[in-house]
């Protein structure tokens, strides 16, 4: 492994914790009313409703992991690095296309703004061209990684079926309806797709080590 690499990984998790850590000192203080979280303890647990910081904490964790050089690379590894890979590289581009124009964030939400949805995901995708690992995915890592999207989408609609509340304007299904919703959901799986069988493809061509890596079935 490049000796680059170690230290990009460990600046990936630093940044991304850091951007959690700022985010929720920034929920925590902030004292504007809420409809639904009332409380500070409901608003900081409900920071980790949404997919930006679930994003970067995977990122995080998955990246420290990274940072430690493991020798091997069992089924589980491999697909979370592609996860959390193509996580963060959607939040990035949902954030900055579609949701900024209408967010507006202040303070501390602004420092965690910029690190969760723009520094993060720069770096994150750009190690990962860079350094890799490379090796690691095939069609069924492409796969079991949108385990974690499909989850987070169960999770969100079955619990804003209960609360009225939604972490995004696309998934909200009491403005927008079911079938709109729908239909937005499916344009953001076709670009996890894209992203996947992207990776897949360059996964094979770009440059980088190709680390030991544990057997995983076709």
């Amino acid at each position: 492994m490049s000796r680059f690499a170690r230290p990009w990984f460990a600046l990936v998790a630093v940044v991304a914790l850091l951007g959690i850590v700022v985010q929720v000192i920034a929920t925590a203080v902030d004292s504007r009313p809420y409809s639904v979280f009332d409380s500070t303890g409901s608003r900081v647990a409900n920071v980790f409703a949404f997919f930006t910081i679930l994003s970067n904490l995977l990122v995080g964790v998955v990246h420290l992991r990274l940072a430690a050089a493991p020798p091997r690379y069992g089924r589980l590894i491999r697909v979370l690095v592609l996860a959390g890979v193509m996580s963060i590289g959607v939040t990035g581009i949902v954030y900055n296309l579609v949701l900024a124009q209408t967010s507006n964030p202040q303070g501390l939400h602004q420092l965690a703004n910029v690190l969760c949805h723009m520094v993060t995901p720069v770096i994150a995708v750009a190690g990962w061209l860079v350094f890799g690992p490379r090796g690691l995915i095939d069609r069924t890592v492409v796969l079991l990684s949108l385990i974690y999207p499909a989850a987070w989408l169960v999770f969100t609609l079955a619990r804003g079926a209960f609360i009225d509340w939604y972490p995004y304007p696309f998934v909200d299904v009491v403005s927008l309806g079911y079938g709109r919703v729908a239909i937005n959901c499916l344009v953001v799986a076709v670009l996890f797709l894209g992203l996947g069988f992207g990776a897949l493809v360059l996964d094979r061509h770009l440059p980088g080590e190709h680390p030991a890596v544990a057997p995983l079935p076709e």
